[in-house]
Protein backbone atom coordinates (compact mmCIF):
# COMPACT_ATOMS: atom_id res chain seq x y z
CA UNK A 1 0.00 0.00 0.00
CA UNK A 2 1.37 3.45 -1.03
CA UNK A 3 1.58 5.60 1.75
CA UNK A 4 -1.17 8.22 1.99
CA UNK A 5 0.94 10.80 2.12
CA UNK A 6 2.37 10.03 -1.22
CA UNK A 7 -0.80 10.53 -3.16
CA UNK A 8 -0.64 14.01 -4.91
CA UNK A 9 -4.52 14.68 -5.49
CA UNK A 10 -8.04 13.16 -4.94
CA UNK A 11 -8.27 11.59 -8.37
CA UNK A 12 -5.03 9.44 -7.06
CA UNK A 13 -6.64 9.09 -3.16
CA UNK A 14 -9.89 8.22 -4.74
CA UNK A 15 -8.21 5.84 -6.75
CA UNK A 16 -6.39 4.15 -3.57
CA UNK A 17 -9.69 3.77 -1.99
CA UNK A 18 -11.50 2.41 -4.64
CA UNK A 19 -8.95 -0.04 -4.94
CA UNK A 20 -8.42 -0.87 -1.41
CA UNK A 21 -12.48 -1.22 -1.45
CA UNK A 22 -12.23 -4.38 -4.07
CA UNK A 23 -9.30 -6.10 -1.70
CA UNK A 24 -11.99 -5.83 1.06
CA UNK A 25 -14.57 -7.56 -1.59
CA UNK A 26 -12.17 -9.88 -1.91
CA UNK A 27 -11.47 -10.32 1.66
CA UNK A 28 -15.28 -10.60 2.54
CA UNK A 29 -15.84 -13.19 -0.54
CA UNK A 30 -12.87 -15.62 0.99
CA UNK A 31 -14.79 -14.97 4.56
CA UNK A 32 -18.07 -16.46 2.92
CA UNK A 33 -16.43 -19.40 1.37
CA UNK A 34 -15.12 -19.88 5.06
CA UNK A 35 -18.72 -19.48 6.29
CA UNK A 36 -20.08 -21.97 4.05
CA UNK A 37 -17.23 -25.03 5.11
CA UNK A 38 -18.39 -24.10 8.72
CA UNK A 39 -21.96 -24.53 7.56
CA UNK A 40 -20.96 -28.11 5.97
CA UNK A 41 -18.93 -28.84 9.28
CA UNK A 42 -21.56 -27.86 11.62
CA UNK A 43 -24.80 -29.45 9.92
CA UNK A 44 -22.32 -33.01 9.73
CA UNK A 45 -21.51 -32.53 13.44
CA UNK A 46 -25.42 -31.35 14.27
CA UNK A 47 -23.96 -27.97 15.92
CA UNK A 48 -25.87 -25.20 15.88
CA UNK A 49 -25.38 -22.41 13.14
CA UNK A 50 -24.81 -19.78 16.62
CA UNK A 51 -22.78 -20.55 18.95
CA UNK A 52 -22.85 -17.50 21.54
CA UNK A 53 -19.28 -18.00 22.94
CA UNK A 54 -17.97 -18.24 19.52
CA UNK A 55 -19.81 -14.81 18.62
CA UNK A 56 -18.14 -13.59 21.53
CA UNK A 57 -14.74 -14.83 21.21
CA UNK A 58 -14.96 -13.51 17.57
CA UNK A 59 -16.59 -9.80 18.89
CA UNK A 60 -13.34 -9.40 21.51
CA UNK A 61 -10.36 -10.54 18.85
CA UNK A 62 -12.18 -7.86 16.81
CA UNK A 63 -12.06 -5.09 19.55
CA UNK A 64 -8.52 -5.93 20.07
CA UNK A 65 -7.45 -5.97 16.56
CA UNK A 66 -9.16 -2.34 16.26
CA UNK A 67 -7.28 -0.93 19.32
CA UNK A 68 -3.75 -2.50 18.13
CA UNK A 69 -4.72 -0.76 14.64
CA UNK A 70 -5.02 2.47 15.84
CA UNK A 71 -9.17 2.24 15.13
CA UNK A 72 -12.44 2.69 17.20
CA UNK A 73 -13.51 -0.71 19.01
CA UNK A 74 -16.58 0.12 19.34
CA UNK A 75 -17.04 1.43 15.52
CA UNK A 76 -15.37 -2.16 14.81
CA UNK A 77 -17.62 -4.54 17.22
CA UNK A 78 -20.56 -2.49 16.06
CA UNK A 79 -19.90 -3.58 12.06
CA UNK A 80 -18.60 -6.66 13.30
CA UNK A 81 -21.61 -8.05 15.13
CA UNK A 82 -23.70 -7.03 11.51
CA UNK A 83 -20.85 -9.22 9.60
CA UNK A 84 -21.21 -12.12 12.44
CA UNK A 85 -25.16 -12.05 12.06
CA UNK A 86 -25.27 -12.31 8.53
CA UNK A 87 -22.80 -15.23 8.55
CA UNK A 88 -25.06 -17.07 10.75
CA UNK A 89 -27.88 -16.38 8.87
CA UNK A 90 -26.16 -17.77 5.76
CA UNK A 91 -25.12 -20.90 7.37
CA UNK A 92 -28.53 -21.27 8.84
CA UNK A 93 -29.78 -21.23 5.09
CA UNK A 94 -27.14 -23.43 3.98
CA UNK A 95 -27.70 -26.04 6.59
CA UNK A 96 -30.99 -25.83 6.15
CA UNK A 97 -31.04 -26.47 2.17
CA UNK A 98 -28.50 -29.69 3.28
CA UNK A 99 -31.42 -31.46 5.49
CA UNK A 100 -34.04 -33.15 4.57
Amino acid sequence: MRNPADLPDMPALRAAIDALDADLIALLARRAALIDRAAQIKMRDDLPARIDARVEEVVANARRNAADAGLDPDLIEHIWRQLIETAIAREETLMKKGRP
